[in-house]
């Protein structure tokens, strides 16, 4: 990797069912310079999902452990009692391994990592067109229950006031458009 990306973050966030993830591991398979920042979740495991790949799955006395021990960049209680946070040894491991690492976290974690990084981060917000068109995502998704889908909807409008934060903004509508975009502001952030 140039050395001049050593110090370099990628920050990629969004309210939960507009495509950040699918958008993150494409941006992986693309860019072989960026690595994954696995970060650490007290929730509970979805289907599919696997420790270690997905998240790190821990206990909330774990997590809080954690937090007392000073070992997270950022940490958040996205919802009440669910807590995620990136680990600063993720950062250090993927760093040493000549890595940018892409953060795929919550808008409130994504804004306070890129105050602290500066312009040697670069903020990604992704959104879809509307409320309406994240609430169906969410349901086709068919990991939720319905009490989480109203949880996650209820939340956005306030997830939506943390864009301003963020470098750039992509709308996933058509997600063959929203990976080409993302593709062409990850190739100008690494030559930069």
């Amino acid at each position: 990797m140039d050395s001049k990306n050593l110090d370099k973050l990628v920050i990629v966030s969004a309210p939960s069912g507009s495509g950040k993830t699918t958008i993150v591991n494409h941006l992986l398979k693309t860019f072989e310079q960026l690595g994954f920042s696995l970060s650490y979740t007290n929730r509970e495991i979805r289907k599919g999902e696997v420790d270690g790949v997905n998240y790190r799955f821990i206990s909330t006395q774990e997590f809080k452990k954690l937090i007392a021990d000073d070992m997270f960049l950022e940490w958040e209680e996205v919802y009440k009692n669910t807590f995620y946070g990136t680990p600063l040894s993720e950062i250090s491991r993927l760093q040493e391994a000549g890595k940018v690492p892409i953060l795929d976290i919550d808008v409130v974690g994504g804004s306070n990592v890129k105050k602290m990084f500066g312009d040697k981060a670069l903020a990604v917000f992704i959104k879809t067109p509307s409320i309406e068109v994240l609430e169906q995502r969410l349901r086709n998704r068919k990991t939720e229950t319905e009490e989480s889908i109203i949880k996650r909807v209820n939340k956005v409008s306030l997830e939506l006031e943390y864009e301003k934060y963020f470098d750039v903004t992509i709308i996933n509508d058509v997600l063959g458009d929203a990976l080409s975009e993302a593709e062409r502001i990850i190739k100008q952030f690494l030559n930069e």
